[in-house]
């Protein structure tokens, strides 16, 4: 088996400006405006660059609760859940395809831990 390499992170936030502006104070982080297919707001960020993951700022409705999640790249993402659940995990959200064309599900690891899972072919 290769390693498989997190190649993202997501931050979800229902103060998008609050966080943009403090990582890009303690970093230096520049952040684009992306949107979602819903229409909220989506920023991205290259975070660092050539050294680094890049990642993006979820914007949250008022009051619910943030979170960070570290999304693994995977070349089937439907077979890796499939792991995941023989492995101990749970799959919190089954594989989908956004329009765009990135494949994603979250999985659960025995001990509570989230984890999102992407393929940017489409491969469900």
């Amino acid at each position: 088996m290769t390693s498989t390499p997190v190649t993202w992170f997501e931050i979800g936030t229902d103060r998008p400006d609050e966080a943009q502006s403090f990582y890009a104070e303690l970093f230096g982080w520049t952040f684009t405006e992306e949107g979602t297919a819903e229409g909220g707001s989506y920023r991205t960020t290259p975070a660092g660059e050539s050294t680094g993951i890049g990642g993006g700022i979820r914007a949250l409705a008022e009051g619910a609760p943030g979170y960070a999640i570290l999304y693994a790249e995977v070349a089937d993402v439907a077979q890796t859940c499939g792991r995941a659940e023989a492995a101990g995990g749970t799959v919190l959200t089954p594989p989908r395809t956004t329009p765009s064309g990135l494949t994603l599900a979250l999985v659960r690891d025995p001990v509570g831990t989230h984890l999102g899972l992407f393929s940017s072919d489409g491969s469900a």
